[in-house]
């Protein structure tokens, strides 16, 4: 099976005002398969070759058909030169897109390729002085990552303009599925039983907020045709099935989080409410970096993330699929299941999405409502369900754009 390419004209640019054609697109790929240990690698390798057929055409053949092959070509183009350069990608981003990068340091500076507008990311940890610092005029914009009353508190400013959306980010808690308390499905029942998903959306998080059935929101079609629903708050229920499995209560388990202060905030509620269950839940709340590298590494038993951005359900086989543990994919918690194996290899997703739900490699928290604060005085610009910034392509003030990015 063989795909044919013909890029869009007139073809889009670098920052270095340089085309992109399509020998950057075969060297982007070719890069990433070299790669051999990478995540995204396992993604193609079903690729058995690309050529150039001219600047503007090229050919994708593979090993097998693949008819969801399309849908996976997201990763962004970098130039051929520089690949062969060995430019640091990481500090010195590259891209075709609106904006160019400019300095990245204590701030990060973007310019708007059309207008040259200057656009300031700045990361202000604390969220009491983000809200004074957008009040004041200090900042421009603020978006997500901010506790329900401050949000409250912001809609009250005659100077601020506060929009929300439903949100289709969706937030977890991980399972390590070698742990043998862990590996029990009426123990991973339990925890499912054991957070008042309700009481916590109600009373901590921002409007729109969802509880969550799976990774794919609701209106996805997958979750449609799987009709699901989120798990209920039902603490006996969730002491009993402990009790089935053989557990001596309280049950004891540690939960692994970053030390943002709303992650910490809700991990100290489901704390409560666990106990209610006969769970015994210990926080260790780590800084960012030290957290992920935990959960890359497999140091836990239960941990807290969220997947952002995802549109399509091939995230399934990289998050559950048995052959996609570390450092082939994202399956972290080392889940196996040969029933789902078989669903997912088949991309019958509806019925995969269903098996999900009742194994729980996963415990399915929230789908997190969307927030965007701003000046009265800015326009075209609007929060997205996953919490992009891509209005921030056509959005419009006089002066410079000071943003907070978290």
């Amino acid at each position: 099976m063989h795909y044919q390419f013909i890029l869009k004209q007139p073809l889009a640019e670098f920052q270095s005002r340089q085309t992109l054609n399509a020998e950057d697109v075969k060297a982007t790929y070719d890069s990433l398969l070299s790669l051999k240990d990478a995540p995204q690698a396992a993604e193609f390798t079903n690729i058995a070759s690309i050529k150039v057929m001219n600047p503007y055409v090229l050919e994708f053949r593979l090993k097998q058909p693949d008819p969801h092959f399309v849908s996976k070509l997201i990763i962004g183009i970098l130039p051929k030169r520089l690949i062969q350069q060995q430019h640091d990608f990481a500090h010195q981003p590259v891209g075709s897109g609106a904006f160019s990068f400019v300095r990245w340091d204590k701030q990060l500076v973007l310019s708007r390729k059309r207008d040259a507008q200057p656009v300031i990311f700045t990361e202000v940890k604390d969220p009491i002085v983000r809200v004074l610092k957008l009040i004041r005029g200090e900042v421009d914009l603020l978006q997500g990552d901010l506790p329900p009353e401050l949000v409250k508190y912001l809609q009250q400013q005659t100077e601020i303009s506060v929009q929300t959306v439903q949100g289709t980010n969706f937030s977890y808690l991980g399972l390590n599925m070698q742990d043998p308390l862990l590996k029990q499905i009426k123990v991973r029942q339990a925890l499912a039983y054991s957070i008042d998903r309700a009481a916590i959306i109600e009373k901590v998080m921002v409007k729109d907020t969802r509880a969550a059935s799976s990774i794919l929101a609701p209106e996805h079609y997958t979750n449609r045709s799987a009709l699901l629903s989120a798990y209920e708050y039902q603490p006996e229920l969730a002491k009993r099935l402990l009790i089935e499995a053989g557990v001596n209560l309280p049950l004891k388990l540690v939960y692994k989080t970053s030390t943002d202060a709303q992650r910490v905030r809700l991990a100290t509620i489901m704390q409560s409410q666990m106990a209610k269950a006969g769970i015994d839940l210990e926080i260790r709340s780590l800084d960012w970096g030290t957290f992920f590298e935990e959960i890359k590494k497999g140091n836990f038993q239960l941990y807290g993330l969220t997947w952002v951005g995802i549109k399509t359900p091939e995230i399934y086989t990289k998050a559950f699929g048995s052959q996609f543990t570390p450092p082939k994919g994202f399956n972290r918690g080392h889940y196996t299941d040969t029933q789902l194996d078989a669903l997912l290899a088949n991309e019958d997703w509806p019925a995969a999405t269903k098996r999900i739900h009742q194994q729980l490699p996963y415990i399915p928290l929230w789908y997190e409502g969307q927030f965007a604060a701003f000046h009265q005085n800015i326009r075209h610009y609007s929060p997205k369900p996953d919490g992009n910034w891509d209005d921030l392509a056509t959005i419009t003030r006089s002066a410079t754009i000071n943003t907070y990015a978290h």
